[in-house]
C-alpha cells in the first residue's frame, strides 16, 4: 500500500512462521510496525524483518508486560495491538482508516472473530468476544501477565468491525495452552495473596463447563465446542488446583 497512514502496529511473537505472514500482510497500510519477539527459533524474526518490521528479540515478561514494551518502541501516537494469530480485515481498515481522521476517543475495541480448524466459532463465548485493540499509546498500558486488557486513563469506544482471529491449531496446542496459562494465573494469583478451599477447583470447574456449554451454546458448535468446554473446564480447575498446592507449599515451608 503506497498511502501509509502514522500508526505503529505492535505485536509479540515466539515461533509464529505460519500465521505471522498473514498477520503483517494485513497491516501494511501502517507505516510502523514492531515486532518484540521471545526468542524464536523458528523463521519469525526473518519473516517480520522481510516485512521491513522493527524487530527486537527480549526475554518473555508475561503478556502484559511483553506488550508495553512493543507499545513504548512505536513512533506514533496511535498503536494497533495485535496477537501474531490476528490479521485486519480490508474493510476494517478502512474504518481505522476513518477513524483516525478525527478520533473521538482514547481507545476502541473491535469483535474479534475466532476460527478454529477452519470454521468460525459463533458460540462458546467466543462471538463477539469485544476487546480493546486501538489505543493512544500515552493514555494507558496492559496489565496483568496473562489474560492482559488495556487500562486507560481516557474514554474507550467501540468500532462495527471485526478482526479475525485463528486461534488455536489443532486440540494438542490446546491443552498445551492450558497447562501454560493455569501455572501463570495460578502463580499470579497466589502473588495477589488469593485463597482457595480444596473443593474450588471442582466447583469453578464445573460451573465453568456448564456456563461455556450450555448457556454459552457450545454444544452447538459440535465436537470442537464439546472441546473447547472441557478445555476451559479444565483450565479453571486446574488454574485453582496450582493455586491451593502453591497455597499449600507456601504454608508448609512456614510451618517448616
Amino acid at each position: 500500500m503506497n498511502n501509509k497512514i502514522d500508526i505503529s502496529v505492535a505485536i509479540i511473537t515466539k515461533n509464529e512462521e505460519k500465521r505471522l505472514h498473514e498477520c503483517l500482510k494485513s497491516v501494511q497500510f501502517a507505516n510502523d510496525i514492531i515486532v518484540v519477539d521471545s526468542g524464536s527459533t523458528d523463521n519469525t524474526v526473518e519473516i517480520a524483518r522481510s516485512f521491513g518490521c522493527r524487530v527486537y528479540v527480549e526475554e518473555w515478561k508475561g503478556y502484559g508486560p511483553q506488550k508495553n514494551s512493543a507499545i513504548q518502541k512505536s513512533k506514533n501516537e496511535w498503536v494497533l495491538v495485535l496477537d501474531a494469530d490476528e490479521n485486519i480485515p480490508v474493510e476494517t481498515q478502512k474504518k481505522i482508516i476513518t477513524v483516525l481522521k478525527n478520533p473521538k476517543a482514547d481507545a476502541y475495541s473491535f469483535s474479534r472473530k475466532t476460527f478454529f480448524h477452519g470454521k468460525w466459532i459463533r458460540h462458546c463465548g467466543w462471538w463477539p468476544d469485544k476487546i480493546v485493540r486501538l489505543l493512544r499509546k500515552s493514555k494507558g498500558s496492559f496489565q496483568r501477565q496473562i489474560h492482559e486488557s488495556w487500562a486507560t486513563e481516557g474514554s474507550v469506544a467501540h468500532i462495527d468491525a471485526f478482526i479475525n482471529h485463528n486461534s488455536f491449531e489443532n486440540y494438542s496446542n490446546m491443552l498445551k495452552k492450558l497447562d501454560e496459562y493455569s501455572t501463570a494465573t495460578a502463580y499470579e494469583l497466589h502473588q495477589a495473596n488469593r485463597k482457595v478451599l480444596p473443593t474450588t477447583p471442582i466447583l469453578r470447574g464445573l460451573w465453568t463447563f456448564f456456563r461455556i456449554y450450555i448457556i454459552k451454546l457450545g454444544f452447538l458448535a459440535g465436537l470442537d465446542g464439546l472441546v473447547i468446554a472441557l478445555t476451559n473446564a479444565g483450565g479453571t480447575f486446574f488454574k485453582y488446583a496450582k493455586l491451593y498446592e502453591l497455597q499449600k507449599d507456601n504454608k508448609y515451608i512456614e510451618e517448616k
